[in-house]
């Protein structure tokens, strides 16, 4: 009669290099994705002064946010890159054409310096009726200073 010893059994492991190589690249993943979130709100602007207004509720937004920005001299910025008027239309339209699910808003945060002329915001306005975007924020600070 044969014995089984314990060097003739199969060992029962588990290889786990594929598990450590899906979490770390999901860890890149998020800290990536939420430093390029961050980014757009980093840019120093001296936002406007406004005595009215409300802070967006920011957690119970589902809407899929792009942001803006306006520098003094009318410059428009998205994702941290120099854009022009066409090139904005064209992208918002793609934004809104494209969203995550079906019937997802898309919303325009705006963030505008106090000193940029209106000249340089009205073709925002325009990509975004055109895009069929209606849900258009400004980013602005109360008149006490407050965020």
């Amino acid at each position: 009669m044969f014995v089984p010893h314990a060097k003739s059994r199969p060992s029962l492991e588990f290889n786990m290099t594929p598990m450590i190589d899906v979490t770390f690249l999901l860890i890149i993943f998020f800290l990536v994705s939420g430093h390029l979130a961050h980014q757009e709100t980093q840019l120093e602007l001296e936002l406007p002064k406004a005595a009215s207004g409300h802070k967006p509720d920011d957690e119970e937004s589902t809407a899929r946010r792009v942001t803006i920005n306006v520098l003094d001299d009318g410059q428009l910025m998205l994702a941290g890159q120099p854009v022009d008027p066409a090139e904005l239309e064209r992208r918002i339209g793609f934004e809104s054409r494209h969203a995550e699910h079906p019937g997802q808003e898309v919303e325009v945060r705006i963030r505008c310096h106090r000193a940029a002329p209106y000249r340089a915001v009205e073709p925002i306005l325009l990509a975004c009726a055109r895009g069929g975007i209606w849900k258009v924020t400004f980013a602005v600070l109360h008149r006490d200073g407050s965020g």
